[in-house]
């Protein structure tokens, strides 16, 4: 078998076998096959696209390119969930406790963030102390003791997928369905959950940018899952706008706290509860929302949800006094209002901008190698919909950088208001299972 075969067949539209997949990325792994012949592949791939039937061969290839985590020590039906990302983002930090503090086990491998997107284990790292990495041992040890642990994915899981990533990522070949699906499910089939919830967020601040394209991503995912004998769910979730208020990791993790608390922002809330629901029927604890809503009310206000995201931190090494006291968190040097220019009702907010701009202040990395300043970032006190006064804050800007005045013009670009009341759209597009 030659890899400029398998090039040639589909460049030519042809379906790939499993065996000519394996080929493929068994000799990316080891590096027999070099990157040139892997990036004109990925390059037919998105020219050309993928029968479903390859995308379930190349995830079940790169899934078993490198470990696979078993947690069959773990007791109980395992739940895990993943984002496809978004500005303000922090889902995870809140549906994870909660879904915990109902008696679920949550055992959860996540990411960093790059670009616009935040990564939840930026998040967690601004807690003093906190470590998202532990062995495999010590990580179901964990699960086992208090239903939930959150760390970093090893280097020995899938690595076919991150080595096809960063070619993916400098040669214009990330836009593929069959290989973003294939990306997400080989590490979410590695990590060894039982059940899998997919927040996959459509609009502005997010990779998906439409409906239609978002539910082609998840029913292949599904599908996927299904091939490969895990229950997979999804929630298409709107990111027109940021979720919630707070964008940037301290400022997040405070975001965390006040809902954990039960200060709810509403699209915060909207999605939670739906994402809880769906995670609690996953793990067999509810047979429907109906049950689901008042166990997470109850774990909510009688702050067990709020104790399960303490105790984990504290498992993890991290300071819980920043949870009890937030106003420990280290502060930026500057905090700068940004004030309404018109008067109105807020007709948009590009997450976008509003990612990009929280980055350049320093709350994000444009590349792996870049460090992030943990207390830097944006603070949102109108959403749309909310009526602003001319004079009035949109706004408050967190950054340690001196100039920022071409950020502030680009902030501003992010807005659009009308003389009309808007109608905001719902945060939950879409519910799709198996």
């Amino acid at each position: 078998m030659r890899m400029i075969d398998i090039i040639e067949k589909k460049k030519n539209k042809g379906a790939l076998t499993r065996k000519e997949i394996r080929f493929w990325i068994e000799g990316m792994t080891k590096g027999e096959i070099p990157d040139y012949q892997t990036s004109a592949l990925a390059m037919a791939v998105v020219l050309n696209g993928m029968k479903k039937e390859e995308a379930y061969y190349l995830t079940g290839a790169m899934r078993d390119s490198g470990d696979r985590l078993s947690l069959a020590k773990i007791k109980g039906i395992k739940v895990d969930k993943h984002s496809t990302g978004g500005v303000g983002d922090k889902t995870s930090l809140i549906l994870l406790p909660i879904v915990a503090s109902c008696g679920a086990k949550v055992a959860k491998m996540s990411g960093r963030g790059l670009g616009h997107t935040g990564g939840t284990l930026d998040k967690l790292e601004s807690i003093p102390g906190l470590s998202v990495s532990m062995d495999e041992d010590r990580f179901i040890k964990q699960v086992n003791d208090i239903g939930i642990a959150i760390i970093g994915q090893t280097a020995s899981l899938a690595p076919a997928d991150k080595i096809l990533y960063a070619l993916r990522d400098v040669t214009s070949t990330v836009d593929s369905i069959p290989l973003i699906a294939s990306s997400v499910m080989s590490k979410k089939l590695a990590s060894g959950a039982d059940t899998i919830l997919l927040d996959v967020t459509v609009g502005k601040g997010a990779f998906m940018k439409n409906i239609k394209s978002a539910t082609e991503l998840a029913n292949l995912m599904i599908n996927i899952g299904r091939y490969h004998h895990k229950e997979v769910a999804v929630v298409l979730s709107n990111m027109n706008e940021p979720l919630g208020s707070a964008v940037g990791n301290s400022l997040e993790i405070k975001e965390v706290i006040d809902c954990l608390k039960g200060n709810w922002k509403k699209d915060i809330k909207e999605l939670i509860y739906q994402c809880a629901s769906i995670m609690l029927e996953q793990a067999k604890i509810v047979k429907n929302m109906k049950e689901a809503y008042p166990l997470i009310d109850r774990v909510i206000d009688n702050g067990e949800a709020f104790n399960k995201f303490k105790e984990m931190v504290a498992s993890q090494g991290g300071d819980t006094s920043y949870l009890d006291d937030p106003s420990k968190f280290l502060e930026a040097k500057y905090r700068i209002d940004l004030l309404a220019r018109n008067e109105g009702y807020i007709k948009d907010i590009d997450a976008l901008v509003i990612g990009k701009a929280s980055m350049r202040l320093g709350a994000g990395r444009e590349t792996k190698l870049d460090n992030i300043d943990m207390s830097a970032g944006i603070y949102l006190h109108k959403k749309c919909g909310d009526y602003v006064i001319k004079g009035e804050p949109l706004l408050t800007l967190y950054t340690s950088k001196e100039d920022i005045e071409e950020i502030k013009e680009y902030i501003y670009s992010a807005y659009k208001v009308s003389s009309k009341p808007q109608c905001v759209k719902p945060i939950i597009m879409k519910v799709m299972k198996a």
